[in-house]
């Protein structure tokens, strides 16, 4: 009986350690992409945050840092609105129902800036004199409670 070589040629054995090889430096470069996307995102969604205070709270924690925007939250203080005839700076207070902060926008305001209802949100930086000098104003839609007077 002849003994009969079972051995497969080397150029018909699968070169798995070629194709693992490949797979793992797929998968490498892959974990490299997203961490860095990732890192992007977190430092894109971290140099854009905005404080929010109450006008309580922005009293108390004082002027804001240089080059740092505060959001600040309240109500058109009454009677307390002034611009001078042919200028754009208003001068008004906010409040919060309690403390009162005066401020300063300078430019056009929304015409829901003066409902009673309306909440107003200033974007900007209080300064050490006691203004808060807003870059932005937001008026959340006084929708709700219009409604709630309306069903009373």
């Amino acid at each position: 009986m002849s003994q009969t070589d079972t051995t497969i040629p080397e150029s018909a054995q699968p070169q798995t350690s070629l194709v693992s090889s490949h797979r793992v430096k797929l998968l490498v470069g892959l974990m490299a992409i997203v961490g860095a996307l990732g890192f992007f995102a977190f430092q894109a969604f971290e140099g854009a945050t905005v404080y929010y205070y109450t006008v309580a709270e922005m009293k108390e924690i004082g002027p804001t840092p240089e080059n740092r925007t505060v959001r600040v939250s309240g109500k058109l203080a009454a009677d307390s609105f002034h611009r001078a005839e042919g200028s754009t700076l208003a001068e008004f207070d906010l409040t919060d129902g309690g403390a009162i902060l005066a401020a300063a926008h300078e430019g056009v305001l929304p015409d829901l800036f003066f409902n009673d209802h309306s909440e107003i949100i200033l974007e900007g930086r209080y300064h050490a004199d006691g203004v808060f000098v807003s870059e932005n104003v937001i008026v959340k839609c006084p929708s709700k409670y219009i409604a709630e007077e309306e069903s009373g």
